[in-house]
């Protein structure tokens, strides 16, 4: 039809990037939990033990550190081998391109017939992607890799670190903020909310279903503060 666009429709356009935001925000909702669960049940457990705010304050500070840097250590390493595996597919890839030209024509032509497309079709389009970008082709429909946005572990790193740390700050502000006699209630009454909203934008960015996962995560999270009081509550009692 004429004055109709030749190009996908917008929405199907930018698939692939709303997929790759959707995967960075899932991870950010889940560092921001582990921030949650684990510093709250650090500082529960230290109150089960004592209500002196300083040692809470440090207990808390200590694990928002550690379990924040932690976080942005193991993503960088984790993502760094990832870039290392993407970039060194590359390269073979670049090598055969320049060594074996027509083995890599067929072999394209083989991935797009398998994609749906008649043998003609897809001679036509590898020949057309080949001259264009062969390398971009052969990394996109071969290797599943976008050559012009190779995963970033610093991004990465960072995102992990201050996911974790916004997390963190609830339970460790929850217990040195209110009164004594209020703070442990607080923090777990602040906590297990906080569980409920993370449980539901996780489910709801993983299309998954609401109910399971919020009570997953606040049975989780309950558990660890449950734990870590009672062990807390009996080493004071022992005068650890």
């Amino acid at each position: 039809m004429n004055g109709s666009p030749s190009g996908p429709p917008h929405g199907e356009a930018h698939a692939g990037t709303l997929g790759a935001r959707l995967n960075w925000l899932r991870a950010a909702v889940l560092g921001a939990n582990d921030g949650i669960v684990s510093t709250a049940g650090l500082v529960v457990g230290v109150a089960g033990a004592t209500d002196d705010r300083s040692a809470l304050l440090t207990a808390g500070l200590a694990g928002l550190l550690a379990g924040s840097m932690s976080m942005a250590a193991g993503e960088y390493v984790s993502v760094s081998t990832q870039r290392d595996s993407e970039m060194a597919a590359l390269a073979l890839e670049r090598r055969e391109l320049r060594e074996q030209p027509e083995a890599e024509l067929l072999e394209l032509t083989g991935l797009l017939e398998d994609r749906g497309l008649s043998r003609e079709v897809a001679r036509e389009a590898a020949l057309q992607l080949t001259e264009r970008d062969a390398l971009r082709a052969h990394a996109r429909v071969e290797l599943g890799i976008d050559p012009d946005d190779l995963t970033n572990p610093w991004h990465a790193a960072w995102a992990s670190f201050l996911a974790f740390t916004v997390g963190a700050l609830l339970p460790l502000l929850a217990i040195v903020l209110p009164p004594s006699g209020w703070r442990l209630l607080v923090t777990v009454v602040s906590v297990l909310a906080a569980l409920v909203v993370t449980g539901w934008v996780s489910a709801r960015l993983g299309a998954a279903e609401v109910r399971r996962a919020v009570l997953r995560n606040v049975a989780g999270g309950a558990l660890a503060m449950g734990v870590t009081y009672a062990a807390g509550a009996l080493l004071g009692a022992a005068g650890v």
